[in-house]
């Protein structure tokens, strides 16, 4: 072996072990970097997620001494209290480096699942007289802080977010990633967090498809597809069955989960009810449809339009709705989004080609 192979090796080591020992650890020491009182002897240490580690120790009066420690490059690394385990309505510590290497430490309160809705300096924390401090170290970043409560906190809701988007002017970007744990600071454990995040999507998915995608298919079809007589007829029926059904199951998805959050969503819940409704009326409107050359037929024909065109349109808002309350993100706004403009933009041809059509034979187009 080669003494400058062998030197190009013991420097790669070298290097690799600096590196190692600025990896945070709850091993590491923090006495030398850290304002008191916030020194890792009086801490205890828990490996929380990712390479995010939490100190943390409580006096008898109630104050919660923490450190949070996280890989940095950029961006912010946040730790959000909640009451259930979801963003909206907790209050956050958010740390960064700012312009200049300034460094930054701010409370947040979470209003909403928008950048606008939260807001700055704002929150139900109260700190104490120790000022909050933000260190970057190696390449770790550590937020220091203390907190006051008026009882001892036992079993706490945790969120934990990370950004590597740098907040211009102390407005925060999406989180690139976050996570919720059940945090225990009597016993030193945490779990991750019993919220139903795949009722949730279950819930959402089985609304989106059955009504805002299949039965707005069998719409098109019933409106734009008659010259297929009776394929037409069989198609619509079929679809729109089906189409209840997942609905109806994405429904009581619903339920099950408002049950488990109790979340306060009274809008989208009291639309959710009125579209069932009218989905129930249409499929009892099914089994009751009068004959063809029936005297009542008309009526029959006027209701079923109708009672579809509203079932149809308010789908369309709770969907979104849903999507925004739930804080689904980006994809799903995409997703759905794109599903409504190919059904808009097919139906505004249809429907362009169809008056076309009867505009020729000076006979007026058929009721939707």
């Amino acid at each position: 072996m080669s003494r400058a192979f062998l030197t190009l090796i013991l420097t790669l080591g070298a290097a690799i072990t600096a590196v190692r020992s600025q990896v945070d650890s709850c091993g590491s020491d923090l006495s030398t970097f850290l304002p008191a009182p916030f020194n890792s002897s009086g801490l205890n240490c828990k490996p929380i997620w990712n390479s995010f580690i939490l100190r943390y120790s409580q006096n008898q009066e109630n104050v919660l001494s923490m450190v949070l420690s996280a890989a940095y490059t950029s961006g912010w690394v946040g730790i959000g209290f909640s009451n259930d385990g979801m963003m909206v309505g907790s209050s956050a510590m958010v740390g960064f480096i700012g312009k200049g290497g300034r460094a930054h430490i701010k409370q947040y309160y979470l209003r909403g699942q928008t950048s606008s809705e939260v807001i700055v300096n704002e929150g139900q924390l109260l700190t104490t007289d120790v000022a909050p401090s933000v260190v970057l170290y190696g390449v770790n970043i550590y937020l220091a802080f203390q907190l006051k409560f008026s009882a001892p906190v036992t079993q706490q809701e945790l969120l934990f977010a990370f950004s590597s988007t740098t907040p211009n002017n102390y407005h925060l970007t999406e989180h690139d990633d976050k996570t919720s744990v059940s945090f225990s600071f009597s016993a030193g454990t945490s779990a991750t967090s019993t919220y139903p995040y795949q009722l949730k999507r279950n819930h959402g998915a089985l609304n989106i498809f059955g009504w805002g995608v299949l039965l707005p298919i069998g719409a098109v079809i019933a409106r734009y597809c008659r010259q297929w007589d009776p394929l037409w007829y069989y198609l619509h029926v079929i679809i729109q069955f089906v189409g209840f059904i997942v609905g109806f199951a994405g429904v009581v998805a619903g339920i099950s989960l408002y049950n488990r959050l109790h979340s306060d969503v009274k809008i989208h819940r009291g639309l959710g009810i009125f579209i069932l409704v009218l989905g129930i009326l249409q499929v009892i409107a099914f089994f009751l449809r009068p004959d063809r050359d029936s005297k009542i037929r008309k009526y029959w024909n006027w209701y079923h339009h109708w009672v579809g065109r509203l079932l149809l349109f308010f789908a369309a808002i709770n969907i979104a709705y849903g999507i925004q309350v739930g804080d689904a993100g980006n994809s799903w706004k995409v997703g759905y989004g794109i599903n409504l403009s190919v059904l808009l933009i097919a139906v505004t041809i249809l429907e362009t080609m169809l008056w076309t059509k009867w505009s020729k034979k000076t006979v007026a187009p058929p009721t939707f």
